[in-house]
């Protein structure tokens, strides 16, 4: 094996730099050894819109951290207590670390694991969340395989469709699971807050299911592009137009089935209002997008923000409009997305080319390690591209 990792590691806000670490071990982040553990070397790890919120300095993190979530890759090392994952297999590594063994991993819910985060009831890589180092690097650690990793079912097929394959770590299962938090299904007339990847990913994800009208809704006229261009339907929210009256422009009446929020407390206002950052923007939309005895997801990312102006932005405390919408009795869930709980459907759907214009709505490009900090500050300016990062040209060989 190497002697050496080379990743992607935080330093400060909007600084990042590529560093040659000590090649990973089988032990937990407390010390403790991992013999239900393996090594992956990594064969795509993309830069996730939740990387930007690190990258940003909105969400904290201990400098020397290595950043990423969105791994693929394939296993080089396994400890003494793995069964069913081999050297050679190509995997999917979800983002959430789970350990499969408490109530809430044999109830699906890996996105509240209650044993692998002593601080809190959630774990997952490259995030201040129980100090598992991210995997935007050379090589993984990972724990808990056997439960954790989806095996792709033949190395060479999954190679020829890899730029598909590697959305399932996060972003594709991610965006799925917001749709059926909203209830999203076959007929239904959905609007997507936010056109960044998770966004396409929810939008190309409701192809799949069968939607009547795909609305998505952000203010970048190159990302609404790629989603109009494969069958959806676009509000350009830097018109000084209410929402309510776009999506009326559209589907006759201006409420949708199910609505979901892709963007979180980084959103901005509307029309004149554009410049302006407003955290509660984009869940206030979905919640009056949202028909009487409709549903509504949350996925974009809200939590304390140092970087907010007012002290309850710092805090968390977000003002709702709870009180305009009540009266439909709205059904709102919100949160990470337990990823096992839809990722291999997912992983099938791609192999028996079911969502053939995923690619393009992803609009996905791969790089190099050594460019993933120049991408970095080029995807914060508003780049419409997913970044995947292939550490040891794999991908272009």
């Amino acid at each position: 094996m190497p002697e050496t990792n080379r990743a992607i590691v935080f330093d400060s806000p909007t600084k990042l730099t590529l560093e040659s670490l000590d090649f990973p071990k089988l032990q937990m982040p407390n010390g403790t050894k991992a013999p239900h553990g393996v090594i992956v070397r990594i064969v795509a790890t993309n830069i996730c819109g939740s990387d930007l919120h690190i990258y940003r300095g909105s969400f904290p993190v201990p400098q020397g951290m290595v950043m990423g979530h969105e791994m693929t890759g394939q296993v080089v090392e396994v400890g003494s207590d793995v069964q069913f994952i081999q050297p050679g297999d190509l995997v999917s590594v979800p983002f959430n670390v789970a350990c499969g063994r408490c109530r809430n991993c044999k109830n699906g819910r890996t996105d509240v694991c209650q044993t692998v985060n002593p601080q809190v009831h959630c774990g997952a890589y490259g995030f201040n969340l129980g100090d598992f180092q991210g995997g935007q690097a050379e090589y993984l650690f990972v724990p808990y395989a056997d439960f954790n990793l989806l095996k792709f079912p033949d190395n060479d097929a999954a190679m020829e469709k890899i730029r598909d394959l590697a959305l399932l770590s996060d972003v594709l299962p991610t965006a799925f699971h917001g749709l059926m938090e909203a209830g999203v299904k076959v007929g239904s007339t959905v609007y997507i807050a936010g056109a960044g990847p998770v966004g396409r990913a929810a939008a190309a994800a409701a192809r799949l299911i069968g939607d009547a009208a795909i609305i998505v809704g952000d203010y970048d006229k190159e990302r609404l592009d790629l989603v109009k261009r494969n069958g959806c339907e676009t509000i350009d929210l830097s018109q000084d137009i209410p929402l309510a009256d776009q999506i009326e422009a559209i589907l006759g009446v201006p409420e949708v089935d199910c609505a979901v929020d892709y963007v979180g407390s980084e959103a901005h206002g509307i029309g004149h209002e554009a410049h302006e950052l407003q955290p509660q923007a984009a869940i206030n939309q979905v919640l009056a997008a949202t028909r009487a005895g409709g549903a509504t997801g949350v996925i974009g990312i809200y939590g304390p923000d140092p970087l907010a102006d007012t002290k309850e932005g710092q805090e968390g405390t977000f003002p709702l409009d709870f009180g305009k919408v009540w009266i439909k009795s709205p059904r709102v869930s919100a949160g990470q997305a337990p990823i096992m709980s839809y990722n291999r459907d997912l992983m099938m759907s791609i192999l028996w080319d079911r969502m053939p214009y995923l690619s393009d709505m992803m609009n996905t490009k791969v790089i190099s390690l050594d460019d993933a900090v120049g991408a970095y500050e080029t995807f914060d300016q508003g780049s419409a591209n997913k970044y995947i990062i292939d550490p040891h040209g794999l991908i272009s060989a």
